[in-house]
């Protein structure tokens, strides 16, 4: 396989996406021949600072310098988060990318999702190396408490689950279907919060604290950006802010943590195996992402991987939401069993929800009497082992636990088989360093909402 003069040489290509561009390999290729020096700089609230170096090629790789970098810099940029991008080290080529990072351009949605997160303009400088904004990083504690009577609350997409615990132990959990992507009225989310809030209360003698973990990005408690409130107006967004500490007042005065749900998802896995780093990476309605490092802090960074390229193709799927190709979120959730059925042979009802088609292929995957199903997960193991290979370039990965509800059953055992036979294969040495699996059947449906009770510290 060859790719803007860059060869790669790949054994495992996903059985259904034959056109599929691992990022994280070509990257790694590209890199050898590297001789230009760059740096990145993004920064985000309260003055933190992230800074990455790589380096490109001689102006005779024109176009691979320039697809190099601007993939980069929207990796970090979804990686980290924020509302400043400053490069140096490539004045021609990061004009260039400059000129896609402004209102009405090809990256209009990644403007607009920051200007919203940080509610201020989004800027990108170019400056000499010895003009580089310094790092200005702190990974934080966040979770782990279990004493006391705790709520744990876990906002999905398509179902908000909900337990009591008192000290660590669950002595209640539910899971209600809602709908909170279709509401304009945030009444409908505000209401189901209490509700499960409510419900979890009336199964202790007291509450403590409340710990929530919620689909979207974060500032302090408030979801600044989030598919949980997709439809309500940005007009409309302090009552969305203060959504989850208005919900906690109907229970007393207690203290209320909030997470983003990729986080949560790795303290889960943390907190479950006791071991760490970990990543997680739960495949539902999009792709959630979190990160937990070897003190099992949380790093502060968007870990948005939903939107992190991870496919070089640029005849692939759009997503949607973002409409970017070859994104994470087309690749590991329902969206991308979806997209892969025709390839399988499989014809799915148009009529059906997006949820509704997974399902209908899980049903498809547990009947002896037909087949396909299987390649479909077979595909999405082989998309994630080559993916992996590119988050190592930015995280520090040991153990990858596998969640969501394309993961679950048979599917999501066929899908982590297929990563680590094609890691074995092809990446042996990352093989060896990194653990890929998937929780027990409990933790997959309650485990992010028993770590979301430990969130807060109670005195």
């Amino acid at each position: 396989m060859s790719y803007l003069g860059i060869e790669l040489n790949i054994k495992n290509v996903p059985e259904l996406d034959r056109d599929f561009i691992p990022m994280g390999p070509w990257m790694i290729e590209y890199e050898k021949e590297a001789i230009r020096p760059v740096g990145i700089a993004i920064e985000r609230e309260d003055g933190k600072v992230s800074v990455f170096e790589t380096k490109l090629r001689d102006e005779s790789f024109g176009e691979a310098n320039l697809r190099y970098l601007e993939r980069y810099i929207k990796f970090c940029l979804w990686g980290v988060g924020g509302w400043k991008v400053t490069v140096c080290g490539c004045d021609d080529e990061a004009a260039k990318v400059r000129e896609e990072y402004v209102l009405g351009g090809p990256r209009d949605f990644d403007v607009n999702f920051m200007m919203n997160t940080y509610e201020r303009p989004f800027e990108f400088h170019i400056c000499a190396p010895e003009n580089l904004p310094k790092a200005n990083d702190a990974d934080k504690s966040v979770g782990g408490h279990l004493e006391g009577c705790r709520i744990g609350f876990d906002a999905g997409g398509s179902d908000r689950k909900v337990s009591a615990v008192i000290d660590g132990e669950t002595v209640y959990s539910e899971e209600v279907v809602w709908h909170p992507k279709l509401s304009e009225d945030i009444s409908y989310q505000y209401e189901g919060i209490v509700d499960s809030f409510k419900t979890a209360a009336s199964k202790m003698p007291r509450v403590d604290g409340i710990g929530v973990s919620t689909a979207g990005v974060l500032i302090g408690n408030a979801p600044m950006v989030s598919s949980i409130f997709l439809k309500i107006s940005r007009d409309n967004w302090d009552e969305v802010k203060t959504v989850y500490d208005r919900a906690a007042k109907e229970i007393g005065d207690v203290p209320i943590v909030v997470a983003n749900d990729g986080d949560v998802t790795a303290l889960a896995g943390a907190m479950s195996m006791d071991v760490a780093p970990v990543m997680g990476i739960a495949m539902g309605t999009s792709e959630a992402g979190g990160y937990v490092n070897a003190e099992r802090n949380v790093l502060g960074w968007f870990n948005e991987l939903a939107f992190a390229p991870v496919d070089l193709n640029k005849e692939s799927m759009a997503d949607p939401w973002s409409g970017d190709n070859g994104v994470g979120a087309t690749y590991f959730s329902q969206d991308s069993v979806i997209k892969l059925a025709p390839a399988a042979g499989i014809e799915l009802d148009e009529a059906l929800a997006p949820a509704e088609k997974l399902k209908a292929v899980q049903n498809i995957l547990d009947d002896p009497q037909r087949g396909g199903a299987e390649a479909i997960f077979r595909t999405i193991g082989c998309y994630l082992a080559h993916t992996l290979i590119l988050y190592g370039l930015f995280y520090d990965l040991k153990y990858v636990l596998i969640l969501g509800r394309v993961a679950s059953g048979t599917g999501g055992e066929i899908l982590v088989d297929e990563c680590n036979r094609v890691l074995a294969d092809e990446y042996p040495e990352t093989a060896a360093k990194i653990t890929v699996m998937l929780p027990d059947e409990k933790m997959r449906r309650v485990g992010q909402s028993v770590a979301a009770a430990s969130l807060p510290e109670v005195k």
